[in-house]
């Protein structure tokens, strides 16, 4: 089995069993895309794990970690203007961020072409909604390619490059979860020769200012490529009927795309239905004549798709305006409308409508599992810090969150962060919950990487005004959420910046900073910093003990970390370490016992302070 290096360098084709998202990353040196950015967020981190893998020099593109998602995806544009082939990937969410200039890019002629890759998330796996981005493909005019396993993210990013190419246009490649995370064997192709990186920006291209008098001509152009890729769609292997083995008295058919298409092919090839499948793979536009002669053919046609009612709602509205006499069904109630779809879900989907083919399945009683909150990693300087603050916090007060992993600190023992929008939310939903407030501290959270990526704003205004907040920032020096990707100034790349010095800069007035584990100090500073009228801020450093103990670990294989233990004598069972301060290393037993498992501890120490008996000490 290769590894990641060298599938991202083999110069001749090869067949392996790889993850989506790294038939991706092949997929994208084949193509001869030049240049590669992005955010981390799941569910595509493991797209730029593949790209970074071999050395700098042996890298088929460039690639680069932004600041955030608006900036990766105007990066990878100007490049493309340059005439340099381009992608950018994110996830659900992070198109939010992008979304002011990406609406901006059918507008324009993309030399090089773009593939802007979204990691949607059905099921909320790691994101705090289910956004269905395929409406932003709609108000953005932009064609959108939905794969359905690993070997079709390879084989249509490689044709949507292409065509964004020979079209100068930006289309966007949607990804799911288990899409991205699948597993399948991929047949790869030859790779080109290096890029040539002559730039050709020339403004004779554009216009590449979309002012009141270039809007509808830009506009004009912009739908006409739309129609354009409707008819290719038409032609697009892409898409593609897969007819039942046998037929019925009915003339039954689906239509679906991406996984739920792969979820109804199985459930329709295991009950061997008399039910056809139209398939689509460039789902927008839509191929409306393939879609026509589908429905026309057919008495009763099932449209399956996960989250919104997106393609039901155009089929629904072209079946009207042709006039077809074709019965159309589609999922019922809001439940349809929520989580990922598997084979099972599609059966009884199916069933609801056409029980004939499609009995009730025999009943199967499983144990459920049992129930475990996410936890902060043994060691997070998150927990000490939260452990700390919350002993110090007056009655009443108000705690906002952020995105990181910091947001954890919401679940119980700590119940850190009542609220929480998006990322770099924090200060500025926090100055209006302070607005007129006197009666009810508020107090804010927000992590470094979160800092760079959209708090800058918030807390710019917040100084500006110099808002009745407390900002606890938590520093563990990377982007720890998402696989410990580098943040800027924690200087893996670059220049290392201080975030004391930059918040002096924004004119914040009150500023004191400590180590997370030193909870008595963070405790002090945090009452000092509430006892101050206006903006302040308290900096709460600590590395990710996961990434240090790794790092510890690789430098030295034979490390053994000097764990701690629980003197049984000294216990007086007030269950701090494990109800408070909530340590996963700890394990209170049916008789009362407290003991710490040494597989999770780390030996940070951490805990030792937080006993009120004492009872907490290094391993002898």
């Amino acid at each position: 089995m290769r590894s990641l290096a060298e599938m991202m360098t083999e110069k001749e084709g090869f067949s392996e069993l790889v993850m989506g998202n790294h038939a991706l990353a092949r997929a994208m040196a084949e193509a001869g895309t030049a240049v590669v950015t992005s955010y981390p967020g799941s569910p595509t981190p493991e797209i730029a794990e593949a790209l970074l893998a071999p050395a700098e020099k042996d890298r088929p593109c460039h690639f680069e970690f932004a600041v955030n998602e608006k900036v990766a995806l105007e990066f990878a544009a100007g490049a493309s203007l340059n005439g340099h082939p381009s992608a950018v990937f994110f996830k659900s969410v992070g198109l939010n961020v992008a979304a002011d200039s990406m609406v901006q890019l059918a507008l324009m002629e993309l030399l090089g072409g773009m593939v802007v890759i979204l990691g949607d998330d059905p099921g909320a796996n790691s994101s705090q909604n289910e956004q269905d981005n395929r409406w932003f493909a709609r108000m953005a005019y932009l064609p959108v390619f939905e794969p359905a396993s690993p070997a079709e993210v390879y084989v249509m990013y490689r044709a949507a490059a292409a065509l964004a190419l020979e079209r100068r246009a930006p289309v966007i490649l949607r990804l799911t979860t288990h899409v991205c995370h699948a597993r399948e064997t991929v047949k790869f192709g030859d790779l080109p020769a290096r890029h040539d990186w002559t730039p050709r920006f020339d403004v004779k291209n554009g216009p590449y200012v979309p002012i009141t008098t270039s809007v509808f001509p830009l506009k004009k152009k912009a739908l006409e490529k739309l129609a354009s890729w409707a008819e290719a769609g038409e032609k697009s292997p892409l898409n593609a009927v897969y007819k039942a083995s046998a037929p019925g008295r009915r003339r039954l058919g689906a239509i679906s795309a991406g996984l739920p298409a792969l979820c109804l092919l199985e459930t329709l090839r295991n009950s061997g239905a008399p039910v056809d499948l139209l398939k689509l793979g460039l789902t927008y536009p839509l191929p409306e004549k393939l879609v026509t002669d589908f429905l026309s053919s057919h008495d009763e046609v099932y449209i399956f798709e996960e989250l919104d009612r997106v393609m039901e709602t155009e089929i629904k509205a072209l079946a009207y305006d042709k006039g077809l006499a074709c019965r159309l069904h589609a999922r019922r109630g809001n439940a349809a409308l929520m989580g990922e779809m598997t084979p099972e879900r599609a059966r009884a989907a199916l069933a609801d409508v056409w029980p004939e083919p499609f009995p009730a399945p025999e009943r199967r009683v499983f144990e459920a599992p049992a129930p475990r909150l996410p936890q902060m990693c043994p060691g997070c300087g998150h927990r000490s810090a939260f452990h700390a603050i919350k002993k110090a916090l007056p009655p009443g007060a108000i705690t906002v969150g952020d995105i990181g992993c910091h947001s954890l600190g919401f679940l119980p023992p700590y119940n850190m962060g009542e609220v929480l929008f998006s990322m770099g939310h924090s200060v500025s939903t926090a100055s209006g919950l302070a607005l007129n407030n006197g009666l009810r501290k508020v107090v804010a959270f927000v992590g470094d990487s979160t800092f760079f990526h959209a708090g800058l704003p918030g807390l710019a205004n917040a100084a500006w005004r110099d808002s009745d907040v407390t900002l606890v920032l938590l520093d563990n020096g990377t982007t720890a959420m998402t696989g410990h990707q580098p943040r800027p100034g924690n200087g893996e790349i670059g220049e290392r910046l201080n975030l004391a010095d930059i918040l002096t800069s924004l004119g914040v007035k009150f500023l004191r900073e400590c180590d997370a584990y030193d909870q008595a100090k963070l405790a002090a500073h945090l009452k000092e910093a509430m006892d101050h009228k206006g903006l302040a801020v308290v900096i709460a450093r600590h590395p990710c003990m996961l990434k240090f103990m790794r790092e510890r670990r690789r430098a030295n294989p034979g490390l053994k970390p000097q764990h701690v233990a629980v003197d049984q004598a000294k216990c007086a069972r007030h269950y701090t370490c494990a109800a408070d301060f909530a340590c996963p290393s700890f394990i209170r037993h049916a008789d009362g016992s407290v003991t710490v498992n040494p597989e999770l501890c780390i030996g940070d120490g951490s805990c030792i302070q937080t006993c009120p008996a004492a009872a907490i000490g290094r391993e002898k």
